[in-house]
């Protein structure tokens, strides 16, 4: 039997699914098939991402040299770690229920506080995937270009700000 995880995140994910469920049930009890519908339907896309993205990252782990990461983004990187948490940060693909064991195993692997902030951010804001599979086609290049050019500083930014924080608290 497997033993599922009971932290507080999970505890408070299971709270607030059954407040809302009770809350469709009590306001709406007419759509609670169409809402089971729709949890089947993104579910059963998670139900193989999920495993799929973990074992990935379980191998990247295996891959790459733990003192690799350490040396291109550990704490000791300094700045040159946070432009290259930049650069890698936007070359990861997917959603979150991808990158995240990705970033996780980075993580793992010895990268500092500083370049985990700018690599999650640059992910979130330049996502080169997304890019090209959406904001282009969709929207434009003049969009992306203004996008981008008016967006470019804020990964940095956040791990300049991270360090500012990491330096004035007191642990």
């Amino acid at each position: 039997m497997i033993a599922l995880p009971m932290d507080f995140a999970t505890l408070f994910m299971l709270a607030l699914a059954v407040v809302m469920v009770a809350m469709v049930l009590v306001r709406h009890p007419t759509r609670v098939g169409d809402m089971l519908a729709q949890f089947r339907d993104q579910g059963g896309a998670m139900v193989f991402r999920v495993p799929l993205a973990l074992l990935a990252a379980a191998f990247i782990g295996e891959l790459v040299p733990t003192q690799m990461i350490g040396a291109i983004l550990g704490e000791e990187s300094g700045i040159r770690g946070v432009f290259l948490a930049c650069v890698l940060g936007g070359l990861i693909p997917g959603g979150p229920m991808i990158s995240f064991p990705i970033a996780i195993v980075v993580w793992q692997m010895g990268a500092g506080q500083v370049q985990m902030v700018t690599f999650l951010a640059s992910w979130s804001i330049f996502a080169v995937h997304r890019i090209i599979s959406y904001e282009l086609p969709i929207m434009g290049p003049r969009f992306v270009a203004i996008r981008l050019a008016s967006s470019w500083m804020l990964p940095p930014l956040a791990g300049l700000l991270a360090f500012l924080i990491l330096v004035a608290s007191p642990f």
